[in-house]
Parts: structure tokens; sequence; C-alpha cells
């Protein structure tokens, strides 16, 4: 049988600002229904407007969207919260299958919602949930990823560090990005994909930059390209790719806060020793939609862009494409699944392009080769070092 509760209890259980007590409240909330589909599983998101009337051990019933009120506990829970060193908050979402009881530390929480990830490898056996004798394990599992759970958006990890992992598809223009990217969003927030979740309050981003792209033809393994974007802050975003040919999985590494003293030309040669072709500079807006595997946390991301070269607008390349982007995991994340889950996305993503007409075909059709074809195409556009 697989049940659920959300633990409720004084803040310190998570932060350990105070050291916990005998007498410290720990109130129990039965949930009618579990939140996880599988068994373990890594992320939880609890909005408390669907919870309904939940039976509360030692209170009564409530409605779920009164537990709290502004981050506070609601007017049935505030004979438990009287101790101000000990704030009442979720502190765990607990999902039970017979004996066995996995674990999910809370990492966000907020007026509409909170947001658990798993801290259990393995289950802990459990007799009775309400005896509390996984309690203690539970803070110390916490207490071993603190780091890691109690500090705003810290508990990423990237499986493939130094990789880029993603399939393309190019889409013959004109495009209306901004229309597909609303719908894949409805699509994805009504869970038509099942066993994905939005990526918890970082669900949607819209982006607009310059790139200036320098292809790297020598030294041979430092072969692929080089890109400078202007950030906000006047200085630059160093993008940097190696690949002899487009694939599915690229090296990659990022430099943030670069100002080149003698520019892009000089910094390539003298910095990074090498010798590059420097192709036409080009605009990218960018519409992203994130998402992430509740069972595996494994986060992804499908974005639709256009591209447009600066000094020739009409030459455009419109993108879908599906990238793996981070994992949301206290526990040894599953690399072999990232590659299980893409393949999964990928196919479900392909029928959403075809059923809107678009060319669904799986490739790798990089930003590099597209200018060069386009200064294949038009020599005139061809750019000059030093220029």
């Amino acid at each position: 049988m697989t049940t659920a509760w959300l633990v409720l209890g004084g803040l310190h259980h998570l932060n350990g600002a105070v050291a916990p007590s005998p007498d410290d409240a720990i109130a129990l909330v039965s949930l009618t229904e579990p939140l996880h589909d599988s068994f373990p599983s890594n992320t939880i998101v609890l909005r408390w407007a669907d919870l309904g009337k939940v039976d509360v051990r030692g209170v009564g019933t409530v409605d779920g969207a009164e537990l709290f009120v502004d981050l506070l506990p609601g007017p049935a829970l505030r004979e438990l919260a009287t101790d101000p060193l000990r704030p009442l908050v979720p502190l765990f979402y607990l999902a039970v299958e017979g004996t066995k009881v996995h674990v999910h530390s809370q990492i966000r929480f907020l007026p509409e919602d909170a947001c658990f990830i798993r801290v259990t490898p393995e289950p802990i056996e459990v007799a009775d949930v309400e005896d509390l004798t996984w309690l203690r394990q539970a803070v110390r599992l916490h207490a071993e990823n603190a780091l890691f759970l109690n500090n705003h958006q810290r508990y990423y990890r990237k499986c493939f560090p130094g990789k880029e992992m993603e399939y393309k598809y190019t889409l013959t223009p004109p495009v209306d990005i901004w229309t597909l990217n609303a719908d894949m969003y409805r699509r994805l927030r009504r869970g038509e994909l099942p066993g994905y979740l939005m990526e918890y309050r970082d669900e949607f981003q819209a982006w607009d930059y310059l790139n200036h792209l320098y292809q790297v033809t020598d030294p041979e393994p430092d072969r692929g390209y080089v890109s400078f974007i202007p950030t906000t802050d006047g200085k630059n975003l160093m993008k940097r790719k190696w690949f002899a040919a487009d694939s599915f999985e690229r090296r990659e590494e990022h430099t943030y806060g670069l100002v080149p003293e003698h520019g892009f030309d000089a910094y390539l040669r003298d910095e990074l020793r090498v010798s590059a072709t420097k192709l036409p500079a080009f605009r990218r807006i960018r519409y992203d939609v994130n998402f992430e595997s509740a069972r595996t946390g494994h986060v992804y991301g499908i974005f639709f862009d256009h591209v447009s070269l600066l000094d020739a607008t009409d030459v455009v390349l419109n993108q879908c494409e599906l990238e793996y982007l981070r994992t949301r995991s206290a526990v040894e994340p599953d690399e072999a699944e990232v590659l299980v889950e893409i393949e999964e996305i990928a196919v479900w993503l392909e029928a959403f392009l075809a059923e809107h007409g678009l060319d669904n075909n799986r490739g790798y059709y990089s930003k590099m080769t597209f200018l060069l074809d386009s200064v294949k195409a038009r020599p005139e556009l061809a750019v000059e070092l030093g220029a």
C-alpha cells in the first residue's frame, strides 16, 4: 500500500539553529492521495490549495489551503507554534510503501506551494510512521546535505560536467517561435508529458542577445568555436565548444566577466593561442521552457529560437532545441537515465512539431555551421579578422 505524509515542525530541524528537543512539536498530515508517481521519486511539488481537507494528527481536519497563511501557521496550527526559536514550517514529505519510507526534505516554501527533494538513498524501514522513529535519521540526512539544501537554488549538480548534450530541429522560416513556445509551455504545465513537472520557479525564460562567433581551425585538438556574448554589466560571456563535426554531445566551457583589453581577435591569438576564422555576428532571440523528471530530478529545456545576422537580417535560422541542463538531486544521480529520458522527451517533442506542420527530423545543425553555410551562399557576408 502506498501512502504519503506531510511533516510539519520547527525550522530548527532543517537549519540546526537550535538543538532538537524531545518536546518539539511535530505534526503529521495524512495526505488523501500521494503526490509521487514512482517509488522512489525525486521531486515533489505540493500546492496548498490542491490538498483539500487533510487530517492533521492531534489537531483534526484542516483545509490544506489554511495550514499556512503567508508562510506562517494558520489558525489550526497556532497552538503548535508557540516557541519563537522553533518556527513551524513544512519539514518533510514522506513516501511510504508498506514498511519502507523515503524522506523528501523541504528546499523551498512559499505561500502557494512547497518543493521537496529526496534525501534517502535507500528507504528507511519503519513499522509505524506515527511513532516518529524515522525522524532522527531524516534530520541527520538533511544536516549532511545542509550546504546543498539550505541555500537558495544551490541544490543543483551537473551530470556529464563540461559537456553539452542536445538535439536540434531546424525549422523552415518564417516561424512564430512565441506561439509555439506558449503552446509547449501550456501542454507541459497540463501534464501532457507524464512523469515530468515544470522546473520549480524557473520554468519559463526569455533571452535576446548578440553573439560574436569565431571558428577555431587550429590546433587540431581545439577545433570548434569560441563565441563572445555581451552581458548587461558591460562585460562578456565567452562560450567555447570543442568539436570536429556537429554532434549530440560536445565539450563546452563558459567563462563569465571577460573584458578582452585588445579586443576579441587579439584575445584568441594571444591568450587562447588558436587560429580562428571570424564569422558574421548574429542576434539570437530565444524562449525557453524548463522542466524536470519527478523520478530522477534531471532538468531539461526545450528552446525555440530565431537567429538573424546583424548585418543581413534577412538571413535567418529558426530552431527548436532539446537539451539536458542540470540535475536537482541530493542523492547520487543516475547519469544513464539522462539518455533514456532525453530519448523519451524527443519522441514526444517530435510529435508536437509534426502536429504543428514543422520539420521534426532530429539533428545537430550548429550555429557555426549555419554561419559557414551563410557565407558560402553569400560570400559578401565574410568578415576579416581585425574588421
